[in-house]
């Protein structure tokens, strides 16, 4: 409380000492704390209890506010618009404290009148100079006016307030101290008040003087009546409340803008498109543009966050100077991602043109100390009519569209598409439903017998994960996966797919020993890199009690290999568990494929719509046949079994074995089945 102290102690009288001071704040500063978590009237009271004791010039609340606004937020996670309410009801108390006891001070002046008229000479003359003293010491400005609001006396305190002169403002009316836009409601205030109808009335008005300043005052009027109780003139009190009136508005502005670029935020963005979706003319359009910058991550992380701020900056800049033009509101959404929201458009085709504009600009070269940045931005453009649309779906339509325009290679605009946009937005459903899915049940492991063509034996079950999906039906693994990688479930959801697998594996591999298949589990890029996957496979494997080696991982041959080239410690450490290791994607990169010599592997996996080829009676194009034959040698000169996906019929089949593959997966194989399913298969192979 120490700093507070310092801030106002020496603005007022206060019957206290320092450390009584410091006391008196620590308490108050409770009171606001916990206004902080619940509601707002400990703060109100804090407010009041500061003219309580006496600290009541004009410049405590300002001073109390700007420190509290400081301080706040080191102890409690406020946002913009609590932190305003907050301060707003010290604000609130402190005036009303300071109105009552201005009004107390207003009633004694206005006694003293009314008593100074029957009271004897000698008590006429205490009484004019108590009021003397009170009206002329008073900090609130203290202006005696006319019926009809003729200033006829003023207090030092008023020329001070509106910076003139004594000879400025007596025998000027009281709405001369007022701006246009308040005189209504102030003629109106005052012509009841001059009617007798009320005794008083408050009001905050703005005066601007010449230099075009804004003065802020709290007005209270009040009536005097004379002997008969006639109206006979007016008191009016004038407290400046500017400090307070602008550090509100400044707290106003930060809940609604963007601190670091200036520009509105999305409180502001909201507020904007309500309106812009109001119907005010039959036909109207608006149009909602979503800009993300291209690779911005790469500038914070290369030159360092505060360059990257002063790139936001910069496009930001150009957005409000372009959009400014045409009537349109630029704002921050946050991170490097800006809207522009277009009232009024006529059409799609201007609209773009305004986005091409914006394009050109925001990619436009900018000097940030000694760099020269060039940042690109891909666009998601929504252009519509305000009928049947809201705020939401506009939103929501950009930020999709905005996604497909980062999806087709960047640094382009791209407009709303409803076909598109419904693909893209139940890609966005089954991505937020897929975590609850995993937890509810909705996921089941199914196989993919996996045969030998020499013998036709059953050599492994290939696990494929499904999703009965409660909208769309069931969902094949295909339909999800990538959406498991690009959010980062894939590693939660192979390990689940993993436990699933070796929990039926171990009932297979103990009813029928070694007749039991290998059960083989794909892992993702991404999985593969897990640090925690070797303890969670032999968490898995213990757990279940299926022996290592009736397991086998599928695992794609980038992920084989670390940064520098070197294979990864994972490969060894299965190896030696007993685990077989699959290669995925093999032959993906035919400058690889040499490192692959060497490591322990059972075995390399083939897919890809270059087999298809295989199956026509007029035999496969001659380069599906040659990179086939290419791939399936290089694994035979390394000893390593070839596996082929998609598989359909017998001809493709006989094909591909000709080549060197062993064995299939697909049609011909078998359509999946379940883990029971399994079992009969494994039972009775020839019923296949």
């Amino acid at each position: 409380m120490a700093q507070w102290t310092r801030e106002i102690i020496h603005t007022s009288y206060v019957a206290m000492g320092r450390p009584e001071i410091e006391a008196f704040l620590a308490k108050c500063f409770d009171d606001v704390l916990a206004a902080c978590d619940g509601p707002l009237e400990p703060a109100r009271q804090a407010g009041e209890r500061l003219v309580r004791v006496h600290f009541t010039n004009p410049v405590v609340v300002h001073r109390t506010l700007n420190h509290l606004a400081a301080e706040l937020p080191r102890y409690r996670d406020l946002d913009p618009a609590g932190l305003v309410d907050v301060l707003g009801a010290i604000g609130s108390g402190f005036a009303g404290a300071l109105r009552e006891q201005t009004l107390g001070e207003q009633e004694i002046i206005k006694q003293s009148v009314l008593d100074a008229r029957d009271a004897a000479e000698e008590a006429l003359r205490a009484s004019e100079a108590r009021s003397r003293a009170v009206f002329t010491s008073s900090a609130l400005g203290i202006a005696i006016v006319t019926l009809d609001g003729i200033v006829d006396e003023i207090n030092p305190s008023m020329a001070r307030i509106f910076r003139l002169s004594e000879e400025s403002l007596v025998r000027r009316t009281i709405f001369d101290l007022a701006d246009t836009a308040w005189v209504g409601e102030l003629a109106a205030a005052n012509a009841d008040l001059v009617r007798g109808e009320v005794d008083r009335y408050q009001l905050e008005i703005r005066f601007t003087e010449k230099h075009g300043s804004h003065i802020w005052t709290q007005l209270s009027a009040s009536l005097v009546r004379d002997a008969r109780d006639d109206p006979d003139y007016l008191v009016m009190l004038f407290e400046d409340i500017t400090d307070r009136h602008m550090l509100q508005e400044q707290f106003r502005r930060q809940a609604v803008h963007d601190p670091l670029t200036g520009l509105p935020n999305r409180t502001q963005l909201q507020t904007s498109m309500e309106r812009a979706l109001e119907p005010t003319h039959p036909g109207r359009r608006v149009g909602l543009c979503f800009f993300d910058l291209d690779g911005f991550k790469a500038v914070n992380d290369s030159l360092g966050h505060p360059v990257g701020d002063q790139l936001l900056r910069a496009v930001a800049q150009r957005l409000q100077a372009l959009t400014a033009e045409f009537g349109a509101l630029a704002a921050r959404m946050g991170g490097d991602e800006f809207v522009v929201l277009v009232p009024d458009t006529d059409g799609a085709a201007g609209l773009v043109a305004q986005v091409e504009k914006m394009l050109a600009e925001v990619t436009r070269p900018a000097r940030i100390g000694a760099h020269e940045l060039a940042a690109s931005a891909s666009v998601g453009v929504v252009e519509r009519p305000v009928a049947g649309t809201d705020a939401e779906a506009l939103l929501r339509d950009a930020d999709i569209t905005l996604y497909r325009a980062k999806q087709d290679g960047r640094a382009q605009w791209v407009l709303f598409d409803a076909a598109l946009n419904a693909e893209a937005r139940d890609r966005f459903k089954l991505s937020a439903a897929l975590p609850a899915a995993l937890d509810q049940g909705e996921l089941f492991v199914e196989y993919e017998p996996v045969w030998r063509l020499d013998d036709g034996s059953l050599f492994a079950a290939a696990a494929s994960i499904r999703w009965d999906h409660p909208e769309f039906g069931e969902l094949g693994e295909e339909s999800f996966r990538d959406l498991a990688e690009e959010t980062g479930l894939i590693t939660r959801l192979g390990g689940w797919a993993l436990e699933q697998v070796c929990r039926h594996a171990s009932q297979w591999t103990e009813r029928f020993g070694a007749r039991g298949p290998l059960a083989a589990v794909s892992l993702s890029h991404r999985h593969c890199r897990d640090p925690e996957l070797v303890n969670d496979v032999q968490r898995v494997l213990r757990e279940t009690g299926l022996p290592p080696e009736s397991l086998a991982l599928g695992m794609p041959e980038a992920a084989l290999f670390d940064h520098q080239g070197d294979a990864v410690d994972t490969v060894e450490i299965f190896a030696e568990m007993g685990i077989k290791l699959i290669v995925s994607q093999f032959g993906d990169d035919y400058t690889r494929l040499a490192r692959l010599r060497g490591l322990p592997l059972h075995g390399v996996r083939i897919d890809g719509p270059h087999l298809a080829g295989f199956a026509d009676p007029d035999g496969p194009d001659p380069l599906d046949e040659y990179l086939l034959s290419a791939a399936a040698g290089a694994a035979e000169l390394m000893d390593l079994p070839v596996v082929a996906g998609g598989v359909d019929d017998e001809l493709q089949a006989q094909r591909l074995g000709a080549l060197g593959v062993r064995c299939a997966i697909g049609a011909f194989a078998g359509e999946r089945v379940s883990a029971l399913e399994l079992h009969e298969l494994i039972a009775d192979p020839e019923g296949r």
